[in-house]
């Protein structure tokens, strides 16, 4: 389908699996994961597990899949955890969910994939940018179901109205021009350092853009995180980059909305690391991340 301003909706038409386009390093972590599926509307949740364990749920952000956490995955399930990453509804490899087009539609199809995968007992969620919104989103409307949280990049706050200016990777004429598309958006929003945005990095980003399906997102550039931190009741953390191209000279006031939910603990900022902080400062972010984790089991 194509949209009068000429863009093209793939949100309707079949794509192969995203494996088929994923470059060798993301195989070989694809290659350890043992995959899963649960009912989403008239499909499937597709899910990756690493480990076994305690488990912990990482979501990724927006336009993206398990892949988001490529650099993460093997060391948290190195530490003694069953690592649960799905494609969120709506993106990768999964089926759109039922009943709307931003993170409120996937709470009730995720939660009922957890059920299936890991029982009822409490998790451990952790959520990148779009997937940091929805674990807020699922702790505040099943307090049961999440024991603690940790925010990546999470967006929501009501610091922004408006998206980074981006290249259109759609209208580039080849690969050559789609591949300088995504080395330049990843720049732009995602990653901090030039010499960040490698191979890896761009072969990722085209392989989950065009899997994207959620077009109307817009709850990101709202406060509905500030709104819903008070009635989240398990302990929350956070880490960001300190050079979040999302948050440039704006993390105290990030750090004061944060400090407003009740429940909310500690705010780490990861030196010299852009929005995707978690792929830019992986050695890091892992050591933070567990730290964090333990902390909050004590």
């Amino acid at each position: 389908m194509v949209h009068p301003n000429g863009a093209v909706d793939n949100s309707r038409m079949p794509l192969p699996p995203l494996a088929t386009e994923l470059p060798p390093p993301a195989l070989a972590t694809l290659s350890r994961s043992q995959p899963l599926r649960t009912p989403c509307g008239d499909g499937a949740i597709s899910w990756r597990s690493w480990g076994e364990g305690e488990p912990l749920v990482l979501l990724h952000g927006g336009s993206g899949s398990w892949t988001h956490w490529i650099r993460n995955v093997e060391v948290l399930a190195a530490s003694g955890r069953r690592v649960l990453a799905p494609d969120l509804p709506g993106f990768g490899d999964s089926a759109r969910p039922p009943a709307g087009q931003d993170a409120d539609a996937i709470v009730e199809p995720l939660a009922q994939g957890l059920r299936a995968l890991a029982g009822d007992a409490p998790l451990d969620v952790m959520g990148f940018s779009f997937g940091g919104l929805t674990a807020a989103l699922l702790a505040a409307a099943q307090p049961l179901r999440v024991r603690r949280l940790l925010l990546v990049g999470s967006p929501g706050l009501g610091l922004r109205s408006d998206r980074l200016p981006l290249v259109s990777w759609r209208q580039a004429g080849d690969a050559v021009g789609r591949d300088a598309a995504h080395r330049s958006n990843l720049a732009t929003l995602m990653l901090h350092r030039a010499e960040s945005v490698d191979d890896l990095a761009a072969a990722v980003q085209a392989a989950n853009l065009p899997r994207d399906r959620m077009h109307r997102r817009r709850l990101a550039l709202t406060d509905i995180l500030v709104r819903t931190l008070p009635a989240i009741t398990c302990r929350i953390d956070a880490i960001y980059g300190d050079k979040d191209a999302l948050y440039l000279n704006k993390l105290p006031q990030l750090a004061a909305l944060l400090r407003s939910g009740p429940t909310f603990h500690e705010l780490v900022l990861v030196p010299d690391a852009g929005h995707w902080v978690q792929y830019e400062a992986a050695e890091a972010f892992n050591r933070e991340a567990l730290r964090l984790l333990a902390t909050a089991a004590a």
